[in-house]
């Protein structure tokens, strides 16, 4: 960003398009001209007085736009602390660290002992946690026990399929095994937006995930076609087992953005989709 689209030089007083300060023409000085020389003390003319004001005023106005520019950056003798404590979003950007190491049953695992680690670890628990395979009794505790910590998916596994019953799958159109009707497809997708460290200590860390989510049945007579939501996932993570797993987590609604003006696709669009877009590792 140049100095002048920040400050509006391009209309400052005494500026012309010609030059800065004046039309730009030369005027050429001859011995015992009128005007005599300068240096020897003679009068200057009005019209050299007007333009060496006009030349102090632009270099002042100048030098308070550099000022204002290196102090809007950062500059040199800005502590970095200060710079530091400015509020802003997170970058995306690569770090150079290598994300995570490996998988357990398609889940990324391996993260990096920081924030961007933690970070990286929530929005995949995230994604797991949000699938379709979490309405499967087997696949469900096999995610709770790789995304959880040892004590935490012990305290959970009980309440979770008390909350995934037959009865509430039943609703959803699924029989107690979490399967769709023939012809029908369940989805049930988390795509993170952005993540947030509310808390960071080495051992733990505290991560939001700001999130939409795909969850309904897709199908010719499906009564719970497939609907948006947008919801926050506040993760409690610590360090276990050389790796971060959560201790607790929490959700609640939002932000949730005004819906758009696209009209909703067929189910048969949305079956396609499902099946021919696969999901991302999510990494900082």
């Amino acid at each position: 960003m140049s100095l002048g689209d920040d400050h509006g030089y391009g209309g400052e007083p005494g500026r012309t398009s010609d030059g800065f300060g004046g039309s730009g023409q030369t005027r050429t000085r001859l011995p015992g001209s009128a005007d005599a020389d300068i240096y020897g003390g003679a009068r200057r003319t009005g019209r050299s007085s007007s333009r060496s004001l006009i030349t102090v005023v632009g270099v002042v106005v100048l030098l308070i736009a550099a000022i204002a520019f290196a102090n809007q950056g950062g500059g040199a003798d800005t502590p970095p602390e200060a710079v530091d404590k400015a509020p802003k979003a997170q970058p995306t950007a690569p770090s150079g660290v290598r994300p995570v190491k490996g998988n357990a049953g398609g889940i990324p695992t391996g993260y990096a002992r920081d924030e961007q680690g933690a970070q990286s670890a929530a929005s995949n628990y995230a994604v797991a946690l949000g699938s379709v395979e979490m309405f499967k009794p087997n696949s469900r505790h096999q995610i709770m026990d790789t995304v959880y910590t040892p004590e935490a998916a012990a305290r959970l596994k009980g309440p979770q399929d008390v909350a995934y019953s037959g009865q509430f799958l039943e609703r959803l159109g699924l029989d107690a095994q979490g399967d769709p009707p023939q012809g029908h497809t369940f989805i049930s997708r988390t795509i993170p937006v952005g993540t947030k460290v509310e808390k960071f200590e080495g051992e733990s860390a505290r991560v939001a995930v700001w999130y939409t989510g795909l969850i309904g049945m897709s199908g010719p007579d499906s009564t719970d076609p497939v609907s948006t939501t947008w919801k926050t996932w506040i993760f409690d993570l610590r360090w276990t087992g050389n790796d971060w797993k959560v201790s607790a987590d929490t959700q609640h609604d939002g932000p949730a953005p005004l819906p758009g003006d696209i009209a909703a696709s067929s189910s048969d669009e949305i079956s396609k989709a499902v099946a021919e877009f696969g999901g991302f590792t999510y990494a900082r």
